[in-house]
């Protein structure tokens, strides 16, 4: 008769000793790889006066002012202590009455929507839960502890919470072999092989990053611009040294009259608008009755080190709209920016406002920042020793390098779109989900370092943009209340990168008729929900306060994608149609097939 112990005994098994030493002799010499090019790459690097400085971020003299400030007070340093040390000594008590048997309460819980500890052993196991709740506790305290800002100004009150939160997000017991259950039952069930091929992995995005960690989010060999994504048909038109112009071809036998122009952030490239059919907004766009033209950007290089954000107004918006009036004959459009492109669009409006031209007739914004006096996280990177070594760094270049502007963005949300890569990819040792989302994130975009340095300093550090007359544009003050066509404004409500509550204020400077929609999610997914999805609701106000918690306290929130909403939008301010227009129809011939050449260039190109 079998012992019923061994059933219940966990399996381990012993690596295959060929896959072993297959893995160590790949990782010896792709390691020995790595670091020669890593030495060749220091001799051959910036000089020390273009190094970055020990602190590049400026962390250790807001932490350090923190700390002089709470030294000023020891009692509520002393009170955040035992109140931690209490909660402590309890977890203990609990932890040694789980183990005899007993029934207890948790000490602390994580949030709902906290992902990290989905793995039953967190709950089951005395000795997991005791890990969990002791993290959470000690997470919690650090927090109290950075709490007590009284007299330090909002910048390093900010940097201090985001910095905190990277370092107890970074220490989290799931980030670690010998404290995450999950990584321990498959290294038992593999005999370790999960961590051989996790070190194949590692090694796999230190030689994508060229020495530096390039974390792969996705199965990148499932993607092809063109072919299974950015797949809407169409032409690209019009072309000059920041754009192609991309004309998609209509699926309809009339279209509404005045085409539709769409100006994407130059931040990320324009597909994310045209991931797949199902998710497509263009092509949702198209369906509608649109004649839909885009503005895919250059991934700019060192010959683009002197545009300046001027010249993407020239080259972008203006550009474009003459070759709209060639291709179909018409000078009147509907326009759409989104995030940095709804900046452009503002700021061109303004410019355009100057000069009485009225080619655009109504204007969508999509989470666009134009009022950066409370800019979220993204303002924790802008302070004038940053902005100086990020100058120091493009002025070697040319360009802000893609992957630093990916960075940052990631670490808004660090356990989303770092750690949980590094538990899958490298302790676990499996490969990433195929994610077309995931796929254009990392395929990142770099910035001339003229705009870039225009746009951080100008507008997120000094907010000129919201002042009249606080930037000149090609000879023009601009000002946005001087904006009087219809416009549309939709923001999201769990966004990172332009906080809802900020690209409210839009509503408070625009002078013509103003809708304003609050869908749900975030920068992302929020603007992406086509209505077929089922997900996220949306919030609509027919009255626009002043403040934003007071719209949305008179707010009516709607189930569904707000794509239908903006399209009933749109027709009230024209319903005309006309016969449905091929690319190359009009006085524009195409060049190539959409997606174009320009959006095909990578970063690492």
């Amino acid at each position: 008769m079998a012992d019923d112990t061994d059933d219940a005994a966990p399996s381990f098994r012993l690596a295959d000793p060929a896959i072993v030493s297959r893995t160590m002799a790949d990782v010896a010499e792709r390691g020995q790889r790595i670091v020669t090019d890593f030495l060749r790459r220091q001799a051959e690097g910036p000089t020390a006066a273009t190094e970055q400085p020990a602190d590049p971020f400026n962390i250790g003299s807001a932490f350090l002012e923190m700390t002089a400030r709470l030294m000023t007070n020891p009692a509520r340093l002393v009170q955040a202590q035992l109140g931690f040390w209490q909660d402590y000594l309890t977890l203990w008590q609990n932890t040694a009455r789980r183990i005899m048997g007993d029934a207890t309460a948790p000490v602390i819980a994580e949030d709902p929507k906290d992902k990290r500890f989905k793995d039953d052993a967190w709950q089951e196991n005395e000795v997991f839960d005791f890990i969990r709740q002791s993290y959470l506790l000690s997470a919690r305290f650090f927090r109290t502890v950075v709490e007590d800002k009284e007299g330090l100004d909002t910048k390093t009150a900010q940097k201090i919470d985001f910095y905190t939160r990277q370092f107890v997000d970074a220490m989290s017991p799931t980030n670690f072999l010998l404290t995450n259950p999950e990584v321990l039952r498959r290294t038992a069930e593999t005999g370790g092989e999960n961590l051989l091929k996790g070190l194949s992995n590692l090694l796999a995005d230190l030689e994508r990053g060229k020495g530096k960690l390039r974390i792969r989010m996705t199965d990148d060999t499932k993607f092809r611009v063109g072919e299974n994504i950015a797949v809407t048909p169409g032409k690209v038109v019009f072309q000059n040294d920041l754009m192609q112009l991309l004309q998609y071809a209509p699926t309809t036998a009339k279209v509404l009259k005045r085409p539709l122009l769409i100006l994407p952030p130059w931040i990320n490239k324009y597909y994310i608008l045209d991931l797949r059919p199902k998710n497509s907004f263009i092509r949702w766009a198209v369906e509608q009755g649109h004649t839909v033209f885009v503005c895919s950007w250059v991934n700019p290089d060192e010959r683009h080190a002197e545009k300046e954000f001027v010249d993407y107004m020239r080259e972008g918006p203006y550009a474009a709209l003459a070759a709209i009036e060639r291709a179909t004959g018409e000078k009147s459009v509907n326009a759409i920016g989104y995030c940095l492109g709804g900046t452009l669009l503002a700021a061109t409006l303004a410019h355009m406002a100057a000069k009485r031209d009225t080619r655009i007739k109504s204007a969508t914004f999509f989470t666009s920042m134009l009022d950066f006096e409370e800019s979220g996280e993204l303002g924790v990177f802008i302070d004038e020793e940053q902005l100086q070594a990020l100058e120091e760094k493009m002025e070697s270049r040319g360009y802000l390098e893609g992957r630093d502007m990916a960075t940052t963005f990631n670490m808004l949300r660090a356990n989303d779109l770092i750690w949980s890569f590094v538990v899958n990819n490298y302790l676990l040792g499996q490969e990433p989900f195929p994610f077309d989302l995931l796929y254009w994130n990392d395929d990142s975009t770099r910035m001339p370092a003229k705009m870039h340095s225009f746009y951080l300093r100008r507008m997120y550090q000094q907010n000129d943009l919201v002042k009249p007359g606080g930037i000149e544009l090609d000879g023009v003050k601009l000002d946005l209340r001087k904006i009087k066509l219809p416009a549309y404004i939709l923001s999201t409500r769990e966004d990172h990168i332009a906080p809802w509550k900020s690209t409210y204020r839009a509503t408070q400077l625009f002078k013509g008729p103003t809708r304003f929609v609050l869908a749900a999610s975030g920068h992302i997914a929020g603007v992406v929900n086509p209505p077929e999805s089922g997900k996220y609701s949306h919030w609509v106000g027919a009255e626009l306060p002043q403040e934003a918690e007071a719209w949305f306290h008179g707010a009516t929130e709607l189930a569904g994608s707000w794509w239908p909403d903006w399209q009933r939008w749109i027709l009230t301010q024209d319903r005309a149609e006309v016969p449905a227009r091929q690319p190359g129809d009009g006085g524009l011939v195409p060049i190539e097939d959409a997606p174009g050449a320009y959006v095909k260039v990578t970063a690492c190109d």
